[in-house]
């Protein structure tokens, strides 16, 4: 419950801050003015889409919070029960080296998007389009190597119903793989735009979204590699104290 906690809180935070930008508390009703001007609105300037991403994102960051949650909940329950010692029932699978190489191009593809954006704000068309298609490359080379993984431990024997850890890898990794593909649908839209060629002034905020969802992706992606490889379970234990 402890990460369910502290990631409501940083929501809270956020939409706390948005809100505050919209003039909650302005009464234009005593707003001084000629009769029949309308009082000026100080709202956001943000961009719907950007406002609807942030929702999106938020929603999804809850999904996978749970999901973390659930995992460590389900360790608890059988440290409790005495049935084994902490964890081990939950992490008979091993991880794979491959995940290594799999994070690596994650990386890449973000990376590569973060200079399409800057490439987009300075009117760079070359480089918008070659960042967006090495961004959509190495994801399809990281779905690939989720593939291949998944290949490798059933071959191995591990398979979801035979042991509560290995449902969870498969979970995880599922899911992320579900947002990742639903991301490289976005990007192929927007990579389509430029090379119809769309005026790039209108093709920064599509850009800004997909390299934003691709920042969020790799943040995910990080969380969920940390849990599986046992690297999570200290800063928990912390959390859980802070909380208590």
């Amino acid at each position: 419950m402890s990460v369910i906690v502290l990631f409501l809180a940083v929501i809270a935070i956020i939409a706390g801050w948005w809100l505050s930008q919209q003039r909650l508390m302005a009464k234009p009703w005593l707003d001084v003015g000629s009769i029949g001007e309308t009082p000026a609105w100080g709202g956001s300037s943000v961009p719907a889409a950007k406002v609807g991403l942030g929702v999106f994102l938020a929603v999804a960051g809850c999904l996978f919070a749970l999901l973390v949650s659930a995992y460590f909940m389900r360790i608890d329950i059988a440290t409790t029960s005495g049935a084994t010692t902490t964890g081990t029932v939950l992490r008979t699978m091993p991880v794979p080296g491959l995940l290594w190489l799999n994070t690596a191009v994650l990386v890449v593809s973000s990376v590569a998007l973060q200079c399409a954006q800057i490439a987009a704000r300075h009117g760079q068309r070359d480089a918008v389009r070659d960042g967006l298609l090495l961004g959509g490359v190495s994801a399809l080379v990281f779905l690939a190597g989720q593939l291949l993984v998944w290949r490798q431990l059933v071959d191995a024997g591990y398979f979801a119903a035979s042991n509560p850890g290995n449902a969870f890898f498969y979970l995880f990794t599922g899911v992320h793989g579900l947002h990742v593909t639903g991301g490289i649908v976005a990007l192929g839209k927007t990579f389509g735009k430029v090379r119809s060629g769309v005026a790039i002034e209108r093709l920064r905020l599509s850009v800004w979204l997909c390299t934003a969802y691709w920042h969020f992706l790799l943040l995910v992606w990080l969380v969920i590699f940390a849990v599986l490889t046992g690297w999570a379970d200290d800063f928990i234990v912390i959390c859980r104290t802070l909380v208590i």
